[in-house]
């Protein structure tokens, strides 16, 4: 009994013991923590992948969950207890990677984990912002820039030549399905950015600092019915990241190009400050070449141009948005923009009559222009709680100022050497404006939707053009050629919309009231016009959603053309000595009815977009062109102060003369293969018929003409990509003009440093040196032949940087920036989004 209760004692102590020691040893090992890390890219391209979220769920404790994301590297690194785990690692428009019998003994590395792509929402989801992504909306399509390296270190109008259906000329024109009456707004609104005295002012504006366009073909009563061809809205970037964020970019070019610009902001959870400066400093030559043969006076004279151009702008945009709740804001913004331009010009006329120079005159001018233009503005935005109810209003002012003074020498070389002729040209052009504007939108329930709004806009623009000649030391104004021409212009809107949504069928109907008034006076002769109308503009926008992949709208809308500017300057204005313009006062405004069907389907890999439009003007403007009857004496023999070569004069004036029928259709086709590739090409077909006649003349016109473009870009290896560009326009005519085919070819590479925080490109525009227009005129006393290079083959080198404080809310933004547009535009609210 001794012995057994001794061996008892034995194994009970030595279970208690091994229980305890046991227990202590289990503790211990609960408490310890591995590392379970890794690496996410793109099982496509091998990029890594920022931000993918890592999910640890302990199997035995499912409370028990634990997670991190990748940082900028693509790696990531999860602190767990051992065990065994469910891990799932996803990343937005990509499948999910998941493991459900992770072990976890010690530090577990699982190396790089490869994300395939989900092609079901690759369209819906923007995965990478190189893509240029195209949004298909009821009465617009919307061209998402990204970083597309074919325009780097551009302007706006680099940008613009890159899209469908837009027609970027040798002087910066723009027109959109070959109509050249373009409405152009700077977020949503007319700004002086785009310049008094045509588009060119957009030059001043960098292709960085753009984030998309708005095309517009089939606009809603929301937008101001100006523009026969349509609206083109420029969207520009406004940082809204929390903390400090920005990226600045630099380029450097042969012909000289420096610039540089930054875009920034600050922001907390009340207040956003945002800001982006540029400037560019740039050269560019021009030349231009005719020959003219005038039947009447057995005279054929060669015309040739040749220009250098310097050209420095300053662009600042400044502004402070205030937020009342995530709701509710307040935005108290302003711009800047001064362009500098010297331009050289050498113009020689040759009389060629007799197969040979037989006489020659020489006119060197020299011009400096100086533009300013600021604005400011104060916008209110309100969105309710119900989704898509939501109130905006803005104020704004704005005022522009185009000065210009031309040095001009005239002389003769042939037959003789004469004295020269010395002219001077100024030109002071100032504008102010002023813009108000309110819109509510109220949705009735989930799928119906009214809208009304007003809009005021009040503008007065004055020019004083002078011409003086030299003599003796002094310029002597000639009252003959010069002038004060003043134009006020007021327009009142009121518009309202109705929109309903029928299972997959979407309407959206609108009517706007415009009453306009307009002051013409002309100063100088005294001469005093005003001109009053009102009008309706009636607008209609129909979809129907095949499937999630494949739709059909249709649109109408009627569009006003408003003479103004020299259009309606009755005073004759001197292009050059035998050559003038004159406006017609008493030009009405021109009305186009636009009629449009879009089909739009998306396959795995394809991506088609087809357009079928008509559009009718009446009352169409016509610049007619013809001989005065007048003589200049270009050469004169001063010994007997007899001509030795005389040249017609020619005017061109505008008149209400035709009436203009437009079809045509368009096609787009993407193809991404791959996500390193994507290859997209569009053609538009446009044909034209012109109807009308003035003074015994028949101006009837039929012309059929295209335009193509292709863009492809491949990423390559080693964080490399490359882009190609091409567009080829088309030979085309009128009823007495013709105009050749024109085309020009892009390319650019780039390379991403620094983490990919930043990149490296260049640039190559019009690689083969064919971006030459060429035309003919013929009329009954004369026929001319010319043509032109507004800017010669360049080469740009730019460097661009991210800055951004903090990763983690990078991808934080106010879900009202979505919607607020304090515009003429803008979204449809989301039952109307395709």
């Amino acid at each position: 009994m001794k012995n057994l209760f001794r061996l008892f004692l034995i194994l009970f102590s030595a279970s208690l013991f091994s229980q305890q020691t046991g227990g202590a040893n289990s503790q211990q090992y609960q408490n310890l923590r591995f590392n379970v890390s890794g690496s996410v890219v793109d099982s496509e391209t091998d990029e890594v992948l920022e931000y993918a979220t890592i999910t640890l769920n302990n199997k035995r404790n499912p409370d028990n969950v634990f997670g991190g994301i990748t940082g900028e590297d693509g790696k990531f690194s999860v602190e767990v207890p051992p065990g065994m785990y469910d891990i799932s690692i996803d990343y937005i428009s990509f499948e999910s990677y998941t493991n459900n019998n992770l072990l976890v003994r010690g530090n577990t590395d699982l190396g790089t984990i490869s994300l395939n792509l989900d092609v079901s929402v690759l369209e819906e989801v923007e995965v990478r912002a190189e893509r240029t992504q195209v949004e298909v909306r009821l009465d617009k399509k919307i061209y998402n820039v990204g970083q597309d390296i074919t325009v780097r270190g551009g302007n706006v109008s680099d940008v613009l030549a890159n899209i469908p259906s837009i027609d970027v000329d040798f002087d910066g024109n723009i027109s959109l399905r070959g109509n050249n009456n373009v409405r152009i707004l700077i977020n949503g609104k007319p700004s002086g950015l785009v310049g008094l005295s045509g588009p060119q002012g957009l030059r001043s504006i960098p292709s960085e600092s753009i984030e998309k366009v708005e095309v517009v073909t089939s606009p809603s009563a929301r937008y101001s019915a100006e523009g026969t061809a349509g609206i083109l809205n420029i969207i520009l970037k406004k940082q809204d990241l929390l903390g400090f964020n920005g990226n600045v970019n630099g380029s450097i070019g042969s012909p000289k190009n420096s610039s540089g610009s930054g875009t920034f902001n600050l922001r907390n959870d009340k207040l956003n400050l945002f800001n982006t400066t540029t400037y560019k400093d740039s050269d560019n030559n021009g030349n231009f070449f005719s020959k003219t043969e005038y039947f009447r006076n057995n005279l054929e004279i060669e015309n040739s141009n040749k220009s250098t151009r310097n050209e420095k702008n300053i662009f600042l945009n400044l502004g402070l948005e205030y937020y009342f709740d995530d709701k509710t804001s307040l935005t108290l913004s302003g711009f800047y923009r001064k362009g500098d331009e010297l331009s050289n010009s050498r113009n020689i006329v040759n009389d060629i009559t007799n197969g040979i120079i037989s006489a020659t005159n020489e006119r060197l001018a020299n011009d400096e222009e100086l533009e300013e233009s600021f604005e400011y503005a104060l916008d209110f935005y309100k969105d309710f709680d119900k989704d898509g109810h939501t109130l905006s209003a803005r104020i704004s002012y704005e005022e522009s100022d185009e000065n210009s003074i031309d040095n001009i020498e005239d002389f003769s070389t042939l037959p003789f050497v004469s004295e020269s002729e010395f002219e001077r040209t100024t030109n002071i052009d100032f504008q102010n404006r002023l813009l108000a504007q309110i819109d509510y939108v109220y949705p009735i329930d989930e799928n119906t939707e009214i809208e009304f709004g007003y809009r005021g806009r009040f503008l007065e623009r004055e020019t004083d053009y002078d011409v003086s000649f030299l003599q003796g030391t002094s310029y002597i104004s000639d009252s003959g050629l010069s002038n004060v021409f003043n134009y006020t212009e007021n327009i009142n809107s009121l518009y309202g919309q109705f929109g309903k949504k029928f299972n997959k069928f979407s309407a959206l109907l609108g009517l706007r009231f415009e009453d306009s008034k307009q002051e013409i006076n002309q100063k100088t002769t005294g001469q005093f016009e005003i001109k009053k109308y009102s009008d309706l503009f009636p607008t209609l926008n129909l979809a129907y959603e095949i499937s999630d992949l494949e739709s059909i709208t249709l649109g109408y809308s009627k569009r006003i053309r408003r003479p103004r500017g020299w259009d309606i300057n009755p005073f004759p204005r001197r292009n050059s000595i035998t050559s003038y313009r004159r406006g017609n006062p008493f030009l009405d405004p021109t009305f186009s009815s636009a009629y449009e069907i879009d089909y739009l389907k998306r396959f795995k890999k394809i991506t088609i977009n087809t357009s079928l439009f008509f559009r009718q003007s009446d009352g169409n403007v016509e610049r007619i062109q013809q001989e005065t009857g007048e003589l200049v004496d270009l050469i004169v023999d001063s010994s007997n102060d007899n001509p030795v070569l005389q040249v017609p004069v020619l005017e061109y004036y505008p008149i209400n003369l035709s009436t203009n029928k437009r079809i045509g259709s368009e096609v787009s086709i993407t193809y991404t293969p791959s996500r390193s590739v994507r290859l997209n090409g569009s053609f538009t077909l446009n044909s034209e018929k012109i109807r009308g006649s003035y003074e015994n003349q028949n101006f009837d016109s039929d012309d059929t003409n295209w335009s193509a473009r292709f863009n492809g870009f491949i990423r390559l290896p080693k964080d490399y990509s490359i882009q190609f560009f091409g567009f080829l326009r088309g030979p085309s005519e009128t009823a007495f003009s013709k105009r050749k085919s024109f085309g020009f070819t892009t390319a650019a590479i780039q390379k991403n440093i620094l983490d990919r925080k930043g990149n490296i490109s260049l640039r190559y525009s019009d690689l083969f040196n064919t971006g030459r227009w060429r035309s003919t005129t013929t009329r009954e006393t004369f026929r001319s032949e010319s043509e032109g290079q507004w800017r010669e083959p360049s080469l740009i080198l730019t460097f661009s940087y991210i800055i951004s404080e903090d990763k983690n809310n990078r991808r934080k933004r106010r879900s009202q920036r979505d919607q607020q547009d304090f515009s003429e535009g803008g979204d449809d609210g989301p039952i109307f989004n395709n």
